[in-house]
């Protein structure tokens, strides 16, 4: 989840590929005006790493808070909260905090105040199937790489044809890894703390503060 890099491939084919294409196009454009016109958007999610052929599957459930560009995720035992210039990557366990610049240059790692948006540069898309999950339809959208040295194979993007919103989304490596990102709850507009993204060092008094620039 910290990092799902995202340069992908693409090869324009018949025309009415092309107009699959377009469809696709438009239906992300829904989505992201749509997510783009609330003032926040907190999310809690399930997160799956496998890979068959390693014999690795891993699970792990998680919460992100987002308002712009600013975001407090938590992970794996981990918070990454971002105030809109840097990051702080709190880890109790090791009883550190790493603070660095936001890396919002580097195009190979989608943040999570990307999420919503980080399809729209470097991709090509075409309509997939249409699932029945719960009683909802899904939508899927394949992203597939325009960079022929990307480790990415596809991305799959499931999207819930009622609300607009993003409810799945798939990555698949070149090296057989897949990453599995289910939205399990999707709210908007919460009240929520002023302080929520600004990073209080008084509360990790006994932490070694690791100070990257």
């Amino acid at each position: 989840m910290k990092q799902i890099i995202v340069v992908l491939v693409f090869l324009i084919g018949s025309i009415g590929f092309s107009q699959d294409s377009k469809k696709a196009e438009l239906l992300l454009n829904e989505v992201h005006d749509k997510v783009s016109n609330y003032n926040n958007i907190s999310i809690d999610f399930k997160y799956v790493l496998e890979n068959l052929s390693e014999d690795i599957k891993q699970e792990t459930r998680g919460d992100v808070t987002m308002q712009g560009e600013k975001y407090i995720l938590n992970i794996l035992g981990i918070t990454r909260l971002f105030d809109g210039e840097k990051l702080y990557t709190i880890s109790p366990e090791d009883e550190e905090v790493t603070i660095s610049s936001d890396n919002t240059e580097d195009e190979n790692t989608i943040t999570p105040s990307k999420m919503m948006s980080f399809y729209k540069d470097g991709y090509a898309y075409e309509m997939d199937i249409i699932q029945d999950i719960k009683g909802r339809k899904i939508q899927f959208i394949k992203l597939n790489p325009i960079d022929t040295n990307s480790e990415i194979k596809e991305v799959f993007l499931g999207i819930d044809a009622k609300t607009k919103h993003i409810y799945r989304l798939i990555e698949i490596g070149k090296n057989g890894t897949k990453t599995t990102l289910t939205v399990n709850s999707f709210k908007t507009n919460e009240p929520i703390s002023k302080t929520l993204f600004t990073f209080d060092e008084t509360k990790y008094k006994d932490y070694y503060i690791n100070k990257l620039d």
